[in-house]
């Protein structure tokens, strides 16, 4: 990234956890959470990135004003 340059996506990675469900956790900024199901833990998460770049000058943070959330899922191999 140059200088002057704003990322447009935040970076996250879902993962199945044997206790919760899901896992997500942000790769650029400091956020994690979870949820039982793939449709809570993406709420989960586009909720804990907004409350974490509430009121923050986003141009401060290296962001556009609205950057989209671009997530991996990981998932682990099916056994035959």
């Amino acid at each position: 990234m140059s200088v002057g340059e704003l990322r447009a996506a935040v970076r996250a990675r879902i993962m199945p956890d044997a206790e919760s469900g899901y896992v997500a956790t942000c790769e650029e900024i400091a956020v994690v959470t979870q949820g039982e199901t793939l449709d809570e833990v993406t709420a989960n998460l586009r909720e804990a990135v907004a409350l974490h770049f509430d009121g923050e000058d986003m141009a401060a943070l290296g962001f556009v004003p609205e950057p989209t959330i671009v997530v991996t899922l990981e998932l682990a191999p099916a056994h035959a």
